[in-house]
């Protein structure tokens, strides 16, 4: 007997539902082929007064009893044969890339036309990030941070999926992604504010530096544990979903993200209760002083998604127009489809992991300055110098000025107040309890016996 399962008869079976359970929501499988948590049994009652073809979504089962399994989910068929699945393909999974190293399209490559505005905008705004990680990490060498991070090596995966997104999307990110707040309107003196946490920082000095965020901007603020955020951003999306926006969220993390547990959590959740997020794993070769070789068999991140059933894509992480096109397309994807994206951008990661690290213990300055060399930034810089969009009296003024702008931003962070000392202990509760009233209480009463040891510059 055939059994036809349609989009159209799913809404019928989705329908009886949600008059009893509003939870039906979960169940809502309008864009796939099958629904896959329904056995084919209980099912064969449903009468199809329509008639579809293969183009309408739909699998014909045609198996009985004694060749196929008829298994929650779906009929499985059998087989006489023992074969195991292999471990990997032979074949490694392709990269999507537009322009060639030296900026220059690839014939026949397939991408989202970019205007010349929004062209010198992205690559303006990669330069600053460019310059703003220079002279901040050089003041935590200075002594005047106590921390910094860069994104040498990956400013084109910051900038290009930044501006392939809306301000509207909500942005889930780790840590290595400041060009996108940046995109959205950040400052510098915000940026700087916050890495000094004077009384400017949105955080109130509570965080570290690095752990930007900022409500207006729909980018939730950092946080150093490893992929939290994943989960959370598909509950973020859920609630998208809920209320029926028109957006998506976008999730970023490392390639060492993938060897915790909360992304495999993240990406089957995210699949079953179909919601418009976006995974973007910054591929860079390193988690920390962990090599990809020793993080993972399999090939690479992108084809993990498939064991999900989350659809993927892999991108060449070092060209603009290439992150920025499969972001477009992931995204309109997304919220059409209410679906989640796995997107793994590579680009080597040329800095430091951190302040703290010296990439040279475990790994080669050859290896570093081949990447160095081939700088991503400087790839989309000879894209649109061929387009005569851009000069080099073009690229002298504005790095000049930009220099100046992130030095000045510094300076006057540096001279602004701390948040007072009561912040220590607000926000948390609408009522201050009792032990948070202690805890402040020990703390004046500490500063009154050593005043010298309190920072002058943190009001009471």
């Amino acid at each position: 007997m055939a059994i036809w399962i349609s989009r159209s008869i799913t809404r019928i079976f989705n329908h009886s539902i949600q008059r009893a359970c509003p939870l039906s929501l979960l169940h809502q499988r309008g864009s796939r082929p099958f629904s896959y948590f329904e056995s084919t049994k209980g099912r064969e009652q449903i009468e199809c007064p329509h008639k579809y073809d293969k183009d309408n979504y739909h699998v014909e089962i045609n198996l009985d009893e004694d060749q196929a399994l008829d298994f929650p989910g779906g009929k499985i068929p059998f087989t006489p044969q023992m074969k195991f699945i292999p471990d990997s393909s032979e074949t490694r999974l392709a990269c999507y890339r537009v322009l060639d190293n030296n900026g220059c399209p690839i014939p026949g490559s397939v991408f989202k036309q970019v205007s010349k505005d929004l062209a010198v905008k992205m690559y303006r705004t990669m330069v600053t990030l460019q310059i703003m990680d220079s002279i901040f990490d050089e003041a935590k060498k200075q002594g005047r941070l106590s921390f910094y991070l860069t994104t040498v090596g990956e400013e084109v995966i910051n900038i290009a999926s930044a501006a392939a997104l809306s301000s509207d999307d909500i942005v889930l990110p780790q840590y290595r992604e400041p060009g996108v707040l940046l995109w959205r309107g950040f400052t510098l003196q915000e940026f700087a504010n916050q890495l000094l946490g004077n009384k400017g920082d949105n955080g109130k000095g509570r965080q570290m530096p690095i752990h930007y965020g900022s409500n207006k901007l729909n980018y939730f603020t950092v946080s150093s544990t490893i992929a939290t955020q994943l989960p959370q951003a598909v509950g973020v999306a859920y609630s998208l979903k809920m209320d029926k926006k028109d957006a998506c969220v976008v999730t970023y993390f490392g390639d060492g993200t993938t060897s915790e547990g909360d992304f495999h959590a993240a990406l089957n959740l995210g699949a079953v209760v179909e919601v418009p997020v976006i995974f973007l794993c910054r591929n860079n070769g390193w988690a920390i002083s962990t090599p990809v070789a020793e993080q993972f068999r399999s090939d690479g991140i992108a084809i993990k998604g498939q064991a999900y059933g989350v659809r993927s894509i892999r991108v060449d992480g070092n060209d603009a127009l290439a992150v920025y096109s499969a972001i477009r397309a992931a995204r309109k994807m997304a919220i059409k489809e209410q679906r989640p994206i796995l997107v793994e951008a590579m680009a080597y990661r040329v800095g430091d992991h951190a302040s703290s690290d010296d990439s040279t213990k475990y790994r080669s300055m050859e290896e570093i300055e081949y990447w160095r060399r081939r700088s991503s930034v400087a790839r989309f810089r000879k894209w649109i110098q061929k387009n005569g969009w851009w000069s080099d009296e073009n690229e002298f003024e504005f790095r000049g000025n930009i220099k100046e702008q992130v030095s000045q931003a510094i300076q006057a962070a540096e001279k602004e107040e701390k948040p007072p000392l009561a912040d220590l202990f607000t926000d948390v509760y609408d009522q201050i309890p009792s032990n948070l009233k202690e805890q402040e209480r020990y703390i004046r009463d500490a500063i009154k016996r050593r005043p010298k040891e309190y920072p002058s510059n943190m009001p009471l």
